[in-house]
């Protein structure tokens, strides 16, 4: 399959049929064979062995997630990982829809991964003092408010995917009139997803966010900001262009906050952080109850542009997918945006210096994949453990026909419809939970190849693979089904999580640590490694797969109607319907008194 620029309107679909034309092979036949078409060639051990590499020193990655959080260090420059230590985050949910986490607990998280991989250290030949720098990549959209004063959270971190802000996006949207208003000066459109919807909501609805922002000690930023203000005891109140290019506030061709913005949704720019590229010397870590004391911040990405450089997608057309518990495809564009008709968004994917080109990407999301399956485990019991998913799967040949549309917070990128909710469809008296389960699976390969789709129309770019990792990809049998649905090879990183990969890399190659130097012609790395998935459906199969997929979304949409005024409406029908045995006694004991008065007259 080729996917090329300079075809027209109507051939410009993405053909998913090629992969055909070998016989099917077996799920993981090719694997890292010398011949493989990934950018990241095999080397053997034996090969790896000789490679003499003179270590320059190291580089910690705080690892900010949306489940989890880890502290990993590297050797450089080959980025070896040699001491981690992960902790999961809880989230914290007071309402169907709205998703928190406590900020206090990031931190003590934080400080309790470094601490622990720090111990591990001496095993490996190192100690604290090899740790040349710190790199930061984090959950982004995720917004936290705190006192400039204090230091204390004003209220629960607000998660990328809350979507209490939804009658905020109606009242903005009322004002200007179109969801995509913002989208050439922000690549975004007007969504629950970004973080000005939750500054306004928190504005609008906690008292003490708003008292401190009438005193002026109220700041507001996504979770990089947060981090960096407490390991710098508020010295620093900073963040990098991809990050703030996820707030609907920055300006992506000034790389500023945007004035205009910033009226449109009452935010006072004082409250926010300033504005740096990802990879440079922003400061010490000073705080007392950080294990990283005295070392130096260099590198800040969000996680997903972050996983992008660690996938060493760094030329246009490009394109990784992420699988955890919701899915991001980001495919590399170079140094232009790319402006989305189909519902993407057009990001910043990394600046790697003040001085360096900026590099944009467009971008889908799956608000739901992983979580998927943690929902037929805690909520429908249909799996004792959401890890076991591909051992239930594989025990149908297929999902039966059933189709599973996880819109449980409505659908993101291509669909942008909040109004969605989430469906199975095709349930015959022979489904099986196995099918449900498989049919779990297969939507988040439909997700992505709804994506793909869009990708291809809007920049044109080969895409002739699929870079994968993330935590889901270690399921063989969604690797392979990703194949299938989209006709490509799938190429699942060994690392399984490039994130911190590509932090560890933009905080080494700063100007001034120089632990390597980053070049995007570089074609292997040593700890970079890939399993090669090829397809082994036909274009006819993939055809009526995703046609019925198609038709399944179209019955998940306009599902929620809301109605005004609901609450009011229902108080007020109670106080009529109690009133009611006393109205009829005091009607019908007024129509027996006529009755009776009526009589004695006659």
């Amino acid at each position: 399959m080729q996917l090329s620029r300079g075809l027209s309107t109507s051939s410009r679909k993405i053909d998913f049929s090629s992969a055909r034309a070998e016989k099917p092979r077996s799920m993981t036949e090719g694997k890292n064979l010398p011949h493989s078409s990934a950018d990241v060639p095999f080397r053997s051990k034996e090969q790896r062995k000789q490679s003499l590499i003179q270590h320059t020193g190291l580089v910690g990655v705080i690892d900010e997630g949306t489940k989890t959080i880890g502290f990993s260090i590297y050797t450089t420059p080959d980025f070896r990982e040699i001491a981690a230590h992960r902790v999961e985050l809880s989230v914290i949910t007071p309402q169907d829809g709205w998703y928190e986490q406590d900020p206090l607990e990031m931190m003590a998280s934080i400080n309790k991964c470094a601490e622990e991989a720090i111990k591990q250290l001496p095993d490996e030949g190192f100690s604290a003092s090899d740790i040349a720098t710190i790199g930061i990549t984090n959950q982004r959209e995720t917004t936290i408010v705190w006192d400039a004063v204090t230091g204390k959270p004003l209220y629960n971190a607000l998660l990328w995917k809350d979507i209490r802000t939804s009658t905020t996006v109606e009242q903005i949207v009322a004002k200007v009139q179109d969801p995509n208003h913002f989208r050439s000066t922000t690549g975004l459109p007007i969504s629950t997803y970004f973080s000005a919807l939750k500054i306004r909501w928190l504005r609008d609805n906690v008292p003490e966010v708003r008292q401190a922002i009438r005193e002026s000690r109220c700041k507001a930023g996504t979770v990089d900001s947060w981090i960096v203000w407490n390991l710098t005891n508020g010295a620093l109140h900073i963040t990098d262009v991809t990050n703030a290019s996820r707030t609907l506030l920055m300006n992506l061709e000034t790389q500023n906050w945007d004035p205009v913005l910033l009226k449109t949704f009452g935010i006072k720019e004082s409250m926010l952080p300033t504005i740096h590229s990802c990879s440079e010397i922003f400061g010490k870590v000073t705080s007392e109850r950080s294990p990283l004391r005295g070392m130096t911040l260099s590198g800040i990405m969000g996680n997903q542009q972050a996983s992008l450089l660690g996938q060493m997608c760094v030329k246009p057309g490009q394109t990784k997918n992420t699988y955890r518990s919701g899915c991001f495809l980001l495919c590399n564009t170079g140094d232009k945006p790319v402006f989305s008709r189909h519902g993407l968004l057009t990001t910043v994917a990394y600046k790697l210096g003040p001085q360096a080109p900026t590099i944009y990407a467009i971008e889908g999301a799956v608000s739901v994949a992983g979580h998927a399956l943690s929902w037929l485990q805690t909520k429908m019991r249909i799996l004792p453990d959401s890890r076991d998913a591909e051992k239930y799967a594989e025990m149908v040949p297929t999902s039966g026909d059933v189709y599973f549309v996880p819109a449980f917070t409505g659908l993101y990128a291509p669909y942008w419809r909040q109004n969605a909710r989430g469906i199975i469809i095709g349930l015959t008296q022979f489904t099986r939970k196995n099918h449900i389960v498989r049919a779990a699976l297969e939507s988040i390969c439909f997700q992505t190849r709804d994506i793909l789709e869009c990708m291809h129309q809007e920049c044109g770019y080969e895409i002739n693979k699929l870079h994968a990792d993330g935590k889901l990809t270690t399921n063989n049998l969604l690797m392979q089904l990703q194949a299938d649905t989209i006709g490509l090879p799938v190429f699942r990183s060994q690392l399984m999580d490039s994130t911190a990969f590509g932090a560890a890399m933009c905080a080494a190659q700063a100007e001034g640590v120089n632990l390597c130097q980053f070049d995007p012609e570089k074609r292997y790395y040593e700890n970079v490694h890939y399993d090669t998935f090829l397809a082994t459906t036909t274009d006819v199969e993939r055809k009526e797969r995703y046609g019925k997929w198609k038709r399944a979304v179209e019955r998940s949409l306009g599902w929620v109607i809301k109605q005004k005024k609901t609450r009011e409406h229902t108080e007020e029908n109670y106080r009529m319907l109690s009133s009611l045995p006393a109205s009829i006694f005091l009607i019908s004991s007024f129509a027996m008194l006529v009755h009776s008065l009526a009589a004695s007259g006659h």
